[in-house]
């Protein structure tokens, strides 16, 4: 009995102080102003402001113009006769990039580009159709009469089919032309790593 006297009076005694002590912590922090959120927002805002700006990163679309500008500069600067000559020569020039090789390597390279993007789309449209399929074979119609008649004449099974097979004959075809295209490529002797 003494034992729980004694505890009796310890807990509270012991409550009492945890409770003045978590008032004093909260009392200086408050006065000190720090709100660990706030203190996180400001730091970011500061970090913003004095961030470096990314660096510009030029391409070819920001290089083009400017040599296309010095061009014309050049053009403008040389005598009258090499002026003349030098305006020919880049009206040709621009002529041959607006005619393209058809035997360069950035033609053949994008016609086997166009070739392969056929080919990839006809085989995903393959396993849209293919999916399609297995989905109306094993389709539940809620309609009796429905049910009763795809049972019987399998209409749609039968049009997936269709589809199904004649999206294989397609790649086919796509297939054969990209072998064709290669071979077109050998025979103008062209680099085989063109087609890759």
């Amino acid at each position: 009995m003494k034992v729980w006297m004694k505890i009796l009076r310890i807990v509270p005694a012991l409550w009492v102080a945890g409770m003045v002590a978590y008032a004093q912590s909260q009392s200086s922090s408050q006065q000190s102003g720090s709100d660990p959120v706030a203190d996180a927002a400001r730091k970011a805002r500061e970090d913003k402001k004095n961030a470096a700006k990314p660096k510009k990163v030029y391409t070819d679309d920001d290089v083009k113009p400017a040599s296309a500008a010095a061009a014309a500069a050049a053009a403008s600067a040389a005598p009258s006769g090499a002026a003349a000559t030098g305006a020919a020569g880049s009206q040709k020039a621009n002529d041959g990039e607006a005619k393209e090789d058809p035997n360069s390597e950035t033609a053949w390279r994008k016609r086997f580009k166009e070739q392969r993007d056929k080919l990839a789309k006809a085989g995903t449209e393959l396993d849209v159709l293919q999916r399609e399929s297995q989905k109306s074979q094993l389709e539940y119609y809620p309609d009796p009469q429905k049910a009763l008649s795809e049972q019987n004449t399998r209409k749609e099974v039968n049009e997936k089919l269709a589809k199904i097979a004649a999206k294989k004959q397609e790649i086919a075809q796509l297939k054969q032309g990209l072998e064709d295209l290669e071979e077109q490529l050998r025979k103008s002797h062209g680099d085989p790593g063109w087609a890759r």
